[in-house]
């Protein structure tokens, strides 16, 4: 339903989208995990026809995302990661404009969604809170009963009672037969709807992997917290893969698979250990591994 082959948009200064290649087909959750600023936003801007690419291509249903763009766009649901809505008007007379333009009859299911989302759309969008804004984006999204949903940073700015109603409602609409691209850097929202995931860095896709192919790893990760910091700088010197060091605890993470366990507790049995632990590895680990060079995400976790 959705497809990409060696997508690329270059701003130049390393930003931008490269070689993305993906295939998301019907009735999927397809999860996009990434920081700001790693290129999500630029490749959903191509599947809705926003951008042309400079090289490869960019589908939906087996049309061209930038040349049928009118087309494709009547039947998406586009949810954008900044919500950027007309002043002067009030909720309610934004979603009518909405329906007229898409020509759809209001049939009831509006009210559906406002209910669902505990909207009241009377208020002028200009005075409207940002976590008001986004759910009435949400049903602005949702409102003609698209088959394809494009979702970039679909929680962001709603409280947490309201993005575990979103999730549930994704994925009773992914339940629908809906195939939907889920943009996101909130982990437990790609891990709780998305069928599919795949990273990006960069601008370029560094691993794509089914949700169940994570959770039957075999590689474990384990905390350890020391009594002294001679322990620790002796432990973290050594040739382990850790997922994060915490110098201030004295607590490190360590991730191996399970021919390495008993390797690990014989280095262990040496030092000073206050606590030794498993760690349940997340899809977070999954993705710290690929950045865990970054200065940005050093020594958060241990």
């Amino acid at each position: 339903m959705i497809d990409t082959k060696n997508l690329t948009k270059d701003y130049g200064h390393g930003r931008g989208a490269f070689d993305i290649t993906l295939s998301v087909p019907k009735g999927e959750c397809f999860g996009f995990l990434g920081p700001n600023g790693a290129g999500k936003t630029t490749v959903i801007r191509h599947l809705l026809g926003f951008s042309r690419p400079q090289s490869g291509t960019a589908e939906i249903d087996g049309k061209d995302c930038y040349r049928c763009a009118a087309e494709l766009q009547t039947r998406i649901g586009y949810l954008p990661g900044e919500i950027a809505l007309p002043e002067g008007v009030t909720g309610t007379m934004f979603l009518n404009s909405l329906n007229k333009m898409r020509k759809t009859k209001d049939d009831g299911y509006t009210k559906v969604l406002l209910d669902r989302f505990e909207l009241d759309p009377s208020q002028d969008t200009k005075r409207m809170s940002l976590g008001v804004k986004r759910k009435l984006a949400v049903v602005a999204a949702f409102l003609h009963d698209p088959d394809i949903l494009i979702l970039d940073e679909p929680t962001s700015g709603l409280d947490p009672i309201m993005q575990n109603k979103f999730i549930e409602f994704v994925k009773e609409e992914k339940q629908r037969g809906k195939t939907i691209f889920l943009s996101s850097h909130i982990f437990h929202e790609v891990d709780a709807c998305c069928d599919r995931i795949a990273i990006i860095k960069d601008g370029r896709i560094v691993s794509t992997f089914s949700a169940e192919e994570l959770k039957q790893t075999k590689e474990k990760i384990f905390r350890v917290t020391f009594k002294d910091m001679e322990s620790f700088e002796k432990f973290t010197a050594l040739s382990y893969n850790f997922t994060s060091k915490n110098r201030g605890k004295m607590r490190a993470r360590v991730k191996l698979t399970n021919d390495k366990v008993n390797g690990l507790v014989a280095e262990l049995s040496r030092l000073n250990v206050a606590d030794f632990v498993e760690i349940p590895y997340t899809l977070e680990d999954y993705f710290m591994s690929f950045y865990e060079q970054d200065h940005h995400f050093a020594e958060v976790k241990a």
